[in-house]
């Protein structure tokens, strides 16, 4: 792959971001910290996995070609966030750190190894493949959450709707 499938690839990203920030804010504001699903994480403790184990520290693993995420410290992280404006922020600001590795990325990062602590072998295109399979589980995971905590998720096609900077491109 190269950086042009990446440049697709992304902007697709950008898209199912701006709907994973909808879903977010339709989570009741006392509930971040809830259990709306027994034996799963809270939303605030996805939140910290999704937006900063797999979202952001994959795409700075690319552009840097070592992955250090480390789901140990989630949970503390996830408990400092005490309010929804504190995981909205979270979630906001490892997008900014995630996209601004992207542009970084050239076809060398795509081609060349990242080294991680999970044990795989992966190069920069694998990488890319399971930051998007990943991100797809999880926001999944969301909307579940949503709806187990009694509220309606957005339209899941519906990216017009996202706010100005994650709407499709074209």
């Amino acid at each position: 792959m190269n950086r042009q499938w990446l440049d697709g690839l992304w902007d697709h990203t950008r898209s199912k971001y701006g709907m994973y920030l909808r879903v977010i804010d339709a989570i009741p504001a006392d509930r971040f910290h809830d259990h709306p699903i027994p034996g799963m994480r809270t939303p605030a403790e996805l939140v910290v996995h999704t937006s900063g184990s797999i979202v952001r520290e994959i795409a700075e693993g690319v552009a840097s070609g070592r992955i250090d995420a480390d789901a140990a410290g989630e949970s503390e992280v996830a408990s400092g966030l005490a309010t929804k404006e504190a995981v909205m922020n979270f979630a906001r600001e490892c997008w900014k750190r995630a996209d601004a590795a992207i542009a970084n990325v050239g076809d060398a990062q795509l081609a060349g190894p990242v080294e991680n602590n999970w044990g795989i072998p992966l190069n920069g295109t694998f990488a890319m493949v399971v930051l998007g399979d990943e991100f797809m589980h999880h926001r999944g995971q969301l909307f579940a959450y949503v709806r187990a905590c009694g509220a309606e998720p957005p339209f899941m096609w519906g990216f017009e709707e996202n706010e100005p900077e994650f709407r499709p491109a074209g």
